[in-house]
């Protein structure tokens, strides 16, 4: 997500620091070091139950630590813990932890903290966002679904430093959830302490990784991570401060790029091309699909609920968009159309080595055709009953966002006879707000990849996920998904099969429609060493980075 750390859903590239570089200078220079970095969002939660956007998860991974985290090449590398040992049958994980973490307050972080955070963000009553990827972890499905108590899921302290985690199924990916902030261990006293307030400002949380994040009110665009003292490996962090700042606007970003008021900047459209031979471009690609939602229970004008129900017009708002265009012409950014609702690159078939996105590719599902799309278009009309249609589109306020939704506009408008599109265009917490109370027609939405699975995109669709805010309700999909998860044959090339099963089935009924991959183009300071993109998965902290 990355970064999802995620760097979200999701939504932005993973872009992180990471490594262990040679020092440069003296002690004391190395202990005042700080970036001054740029995020396109505003910071929504430091809640690690409610965490979903990009910079959130990314302040999350810098102050909180878990049993695991990726290193490069979302390559597992311990973290909280020290040793991990796992059952024959794999379905029990034991976690021995280090004995020296502590929380910012100076108290011990013990087997309880994990206990006590997983149980938090399963219980229903905490509503979290992410808690559909506990699925798969003894009694976890039932305490979701209100049949079995929240303290009865599969988790529980051996002594002060081990910590046993249970599983209904074997779990292939398990250990690359473990490095997402939705399983960090939590601290009792500090959530009950700030109640509903917990994790709303800097002031109402409590660390226990390498930083700090102070400044932070809730509602400011502008906050800085600083080095926690408490941390076991404090020796390991080099920088005293990473200054944030929202940014949302490319040519702002490069302006403070340029007069060195910023360490690293996103370019956009023309000024990729600009910048493509400066010493300072780098091109980051990420797992990240960008990608229409449409409302098929309760969008604002009750009209659209037939509409968007109809796959005619679901096909047609599909093929009468020219990726290319978009991603070529439009945003120039690097970013890649849209081979499907997967991204490519992002997991080999088990047998055979060939991507996902390739072996699940349902052509129609992302081609442009004027042709076909009016004829679809004029179709689902004529099944309708009506010669018009009115359709809001939502989008992020960030220039990419509304780039993409005036270009959505532009062609439906022009193409689709008696369609008429309003563009919103509002911050990104507005967006994931009216997305997950249905408050919406068409959304423009993105999710990066939470670790190399296609299963973290496919997810997203089975009824009931809280990613699935259109309310996609399809029973054959929702088996299939519940057999992709479970994998009962334990067979991991059946699980692919069907993995792909469920993408084609996406695709042609397009019910997601898919616009682009995300890739980043950014200006990066010389002073900065070693930046390593993850296309999948959390993004490291910044521990261990050295400047020149």
């Amino acid at each position: 997500m990355l970064l999802k750390k995620k760097l979200g859903a999701l939504l932005g590239t993973l872009v992180v620091c990471t490594g262990l570089l040679a020092a440069c200078g003296n002690k004391a220079s190395q202990s005042k070091q700080s970036l001054n970095l740029a995020v396109s969002s505003d910071l929504q939660t430091l809640d690690p139950s409610h965490a979903s956007d990009t910079t959130s998860m990314q302040m999350l991974e810098n102050t909180g630590e878990g049993f695991l985290q990726l290193g490069k090449d979302s390559k597992i590398e311990k973290e909280l813990a020290t040793k991990i040992a796992t059952s024959k049958d794999g379905l029990t994980y034991t976690f021995t932890l280090r004995k020296d973490a502590k929380w910012s307050n100076g108290k011990a972080l013990t087997a309880k903290d994990f206990v006590y955070g997983w149980q938090r963000t399963i219980n229903p009553k905490t509503a979290s966002e992410y808690a559909y990827l506990y699925s798969g972890i003894k009694n976890a499905d039932a305490i979701m679904n209100g049949k079995k108590n929240y303290k009865e899921l599969g988790i529980k302290a051996i002594g002060k430093y081990k910590v046993q985690v249970t599983l209904e199924h074997r779990i292939s990916y398990f250990k690359l959830l473990m490095a997402m902030p939705v399983f960090y261990p939590q601290n009792q006293q500090a959530v009950e302490q700030y109640k509903s307030k917990y994790g709303t400002s800097a002031a109402k949380t409590i660390s226990n990784g390498p930083f700090i994040l102070k400044g932070w009110k809730g509602t400011n665009t502008s906050w800085k991570l600083v080095k926690n003292n408490k941390y076991w490996d404090k020796k390991s962090v080099h920088l005293s401060a990473i200054n944030f700042s929202v940014v949302k606007s490319p040519s702002t970003g490069l302006n403070l790029f340029q007069t060195g008021k910023l360490d690293q900047t996103q370019l956009l459209g023309s000024q990729v091309a600009n910048e493509k031979k400066s010493k300072n471009y780098v091109l980051n690609k990420s797992a990240t699909s960008i990608y229409l939602q449409l409302n098929f229970n309760n969008p604002m004008d009750s009209d659209l609920k037939a509409a968007f129900n109809n796959v005619n017009i679901r096909k047609a708002l599909s093929l009468s968009l020219d990726r290319n265009q978009l991603t070529q012409n439009v945003l120039s950014d690097g970013s890649l159309p849209a081979k499907g609702f997967v991204t490519a690159d992002l997991a080999k078939n088990p047998k055979t080595g060939q991507d996902f996105a390739q072996q699940a590719y349902v052509k129609q599902g992302v081609t442009y055709s004027s042709t076909q799309a009016k004829k679809y278009w004029e179709k689902g009309l004529k099944q309708l009953g009506v010669t018009k249609l009115k359709v809001g589109l939502l989008s992020d306020d960030d220039d990419a966002s509304k780039q993409t939704a005036e270009f959505i506009q532009s062609k439906w408008e022009s193409l689709l006879p008696g369609i008429s599109v309003d563009v919103q265009s509002v911050p990104k917490t507005v967006r994931i707000s009216r997305s997950s109370k249905e408050n919406f027609d068409i959304v423009i939405s993105g999710w990066g990849a939470d670790f190399s699975d296609p299963i973290t995109f496919l997810n997203l669709y089975q009824a009931g996920n809280s990613g699935d805010a259109g309310g996609y309700d399809n029973e054959v999909y929702n088996k299939l998904v519940d057999v992709i998860n479970n994998n009962p044959s334990n067979n991991e090339l059946v699980r692919w099969n069907n993995m792909v099963k469920a993408e084609k089935i996406l695709m042609n009924d397009q019910v997601t429609i898919p616009l682009y991959q995300r890739s980043n183009s950014f200006l990066q300071s010389k002073k900065i060493k070693n930046m390593i993109v993850n296309t999948a998965g959390p993004a490291h902290n910044y521990k261990g980075v050295y400047l020149k």
